[in-house]
């Protein structure tokens, strides 16, 4: 599976992360405990089994032009009752425009996953996964009551096969 993803800016990522910590000293599921290199603060924007050809340079492309997009986090919710633990985002024009337009260059993608299309996408920051509703009023204690802004600075993608990290960036010439 690969994934087309927004990265925080480093504000947002150090909020994110401290979330993290703080679940994790309150014994709940975290992804401070997720210690593999790629584990950061990330917004899923599409995940696929392969990008079609030329994909990576297009969404490179679309990236330079777009980014930084501002942010604002939400609350802090679990999705279907019993899976992730989230902080969501809140939607923005520009962060919906940029979400289209992912889609728009991954048309020809084969495997989409649905729940990231547009009209179905829950644009959120996950805090922990296999998360049970029973804990959220202490997640949401101890993930505090804020709002954290911030920006959305680099894409990436993610190849859960290899699990490696590719920047979507254009190449310098």
């Amino acid at each position: 599976m690969r994934t087309v993803e927004l990265i925080c800016s480093v504000e947002l990522d150090d909020a994110v992360r401290t979330a993290w910590d703080r679940l994790a000293a309150a014994g709940l599921p975290s992804l401070a405990r997720n210690i593999h290199p790629t584990n950061r603060p990330h917004l899923t924007l599409a995940a696929m089994d392969e990008f079609p050809p030329g994909a990576e340079h297009r969404l490179a492309e679309l990236f330079d032009a777009a980014l930084p997009v501002p942010v604002t986090l939400d609350r802090v919710v679990v999705l279907d009752g019993s899976a992730p633990l989230v902080w969501l985002v809140r939607p923005t024009r520009a962060l919906s425009t940029l979400h289209a337009a992912v889609w728009d260059v991954l048309t020809d993608a084969a495997g989409h996953r649905p729940w990231h299309a547009p009209g179905a996408w829950v644009p959120h920051l996950s805090l922990a996964l296999r998360f049970r509703n029973a804990d959220l009023r202490l997640a949401r204690a101890v993930a505090g009551g804020q709002r954290p802004t911030g920006t959305f600075v680099a894409g990436r993608s993610y190849d859960g096969t290899d699990r490696t990290v590719t920047p979507l960036i254009r190449q310098q010439r």
